[in-house]
C-alpha cells in the first residue's frame, strides 16, 4: 500500500448521493423527510432507529460516486495499488467505517475508497485493516525476491504489527505473479516506467527506492 491523498468532495455528490442516501434512511425509520424530493415510492420503516437498518438494505446510491472516485484516484484500488482491471476485480465503493457500525457516514464521501471488488470483499467489515489516508509511503515494502509485501524493517514493532495485519487480511501477497510479471515488463522495456507508474504504481515506487530503475530513467 501508499498513502493515499483524499481526493475533495466532487460538487455534485451531495445531490446524487448524501441527500437521498439521508432522506432514504429518514423514512426507513419511519420519518417524513420535509421536502421529499426524491422520485419514486418511499421506503417501507424497517427499524426504529438509523443504527439498527441492516446493512445490506441500505439503498446503494454510493455507486452514484464511482465515475468520480475513478477519476479522483486515477483507477488505482486504494488497498492493493493496482489500477482496476477485471483481474482484480471491478471498481466498488468501500466503506472504510463500514455501514453496520457507522451508519451516518454511508453517504460520506470522505468515507469512501475506491477498492476493486476483490479486496473490497477481502476488508469485508474487519476493523484490523489500516486507512489508506493515514498510510505512510515508507510503511510497505516490497521484496524483489518473490515479490512479497512486507512491513518495513525501521518500524516499531506495533506499527509492524498492524501492517502485517492489513496485508493478512487483504491478501496482498496473493498477487505475487502480477507485481513481478510488471516489474519484469518494464526491466525488459516491454512497458515504460510511466506506465508502471499508471498500472502499479506501489511496484514502480519499490522499484525506483531500490535503486532498479533502468539507467535511462534515473
Amino acid at each position: 500500500m501508499i498513502r493515499v491523498t483524499p481526493a475533495p468532495e466532487p460538487a455534485g455528490f451531495d445531490v446524487a448521493v448524501r441527500q437521498p442516501g439521508l432522506r432514504a434512511l429518514a423514512e426507513m425509520v419511519g420519518e417524513s423527510p420535509v421536502p421529499s424530493r426524491r422520485r419514486g415510492r418511499p421506503y417501507q420503516k424497517i427499524a426504529d432507529h438509523r443504527d439498527r437498518i441492516p446493512a445490506k438494505l441500505f439503498p446503494a446510491l454510493w455507486t452514484e460516486a464511482l465515475d468520480d472516485m475513478m477519476n479522483a484516484y486515477q483507477e488505482i484500488c486504494a488497498y492493493s495499488c493496482f489500477r482496476i482491471h477485471t483481474v482484480t476485480g471491478a471498481q466498488t465503493v468501500d466503506h472504510m467505517a463500514p455501514k453496520s457500525r457507522a451508519w451516518n457516514q454511508a453517504y460520506e464521501w470522505a468515507n469512501y475508497r475506491l477498492a476493486s471488488s476483490r479486496l473490497n470483499a477481502s476488508k469485508n467489515n474487519f476493523a484490523d485493516v489500516l486507512d489508506p489516508f493515514l498510510v505512510q509511503d515508507d510503511w510497505f515494502e516490497l521484496e524483489l525476491v518473490g515479490f512479497q509485501v512486507t512491513p518495513a524493517k525501521h518500524l516499531d514493532d506495533a506499527t509492524r504489527a498492524q501492517i502485517q495485519a492489513t496485508i493478512d487480511r487483504l491478501g496482498l501477497n496473493r498477487f505475487c505473479a502480477r507485481r513481478e510479471g510488471e516489474a519484469e515488463d518494464y526491466w525488459q522495456g516491454d512497458i515504460s516506467f510511466r506506465i508502471l507508474q499508471r498500472e502499479s504504481p506501489f511496484v514502480a515506487r519499490e522499484l525506483k527506492r531500490q535503486g532498479r530503475l533502468l539507467p535511462k530513467d534515473l
